[in-house]
C-alpha cells in the first residue's frame, strides 16, 4: 500500500475522524511504501493544521527508521517519468507529487493507497479513505 500525504495525516492526527480506519489499514498492510516528496508535503500540511511540530518531526523520523516502511528517494528517472505523466494529463488538477505516486505505484504493481485524494481513483487506483 502506498502511504500518501493525506493518509499519513489521518493516521497521525488523533483528532481526525478517519484515524481508526487509517491505523487499521496501516497495521494490516502487507507492505508499506512512500517516498521523500510525501514526507516533504506532510510536514507543512501538519503545520497548517496547527499540529505540534516536534511530534510531527518525530513521526517522520519514525517512518524513516521503520524497517516495515520502504522509503523511495525520487531520482532523476522517476522524476522525469512523473513529469511526463503530469504533462500528458492537462485536464487533471493533481500535483507532480501525485504523478510520482502514480508512476511508482504502477512500477511496483501497487493498487491501493492510504489516501483521501480522489486523484488516485482518476488514475485507476483504490483510495482507501474517504474525505
Amino acid at each position: 500500500m502506498l502511504l500518501d500525504t493525506s493518509g499519513l495525516l489521518c493516521y497521525f492526527d488523533v483528532d481526525d475522524a478517519r484515524r481508526a480506519d487509517a491505523v487499521a489499514l496501516f497495521q494490516a498492510a502487507p507492505m508499506l511504501l512512500t517516498y521523500n516528496y510525501i514526507l516533504a508535503e506532510f510536514v507543512p500540511l501538519c503545520q497548517t493544521r496547527g499540529l505540534n511540530r516536534v511530534h510531527v518531526l518525530a513521526f517522520v523520523a519514525g517512518l524513516l527508521n521503520n524497517e516495515g516502511v520502504e522509503i523511495v528517494w525520487v531520482d532523476e528517472a522517476l522524476r522525469r517519468s512523473a513529469l511526463s505523466l503530469f504533462q500528458r494529463r492537462p485536464d487533471k488538477t493533481y500535483s507532480l507529487c501525485d504523478a510520482v505516486s502514480f508512476v511508482l505505484m504502477r512500477q511496483r504493481g501497487i493498487t491501493e493507497a492510504l489516501t483521501t485524494d480522489r486523484h488516485f481513483e482518476q488514475e485507476g487506483f483504490v483510495r482507501l479513505l474517504r474525505p
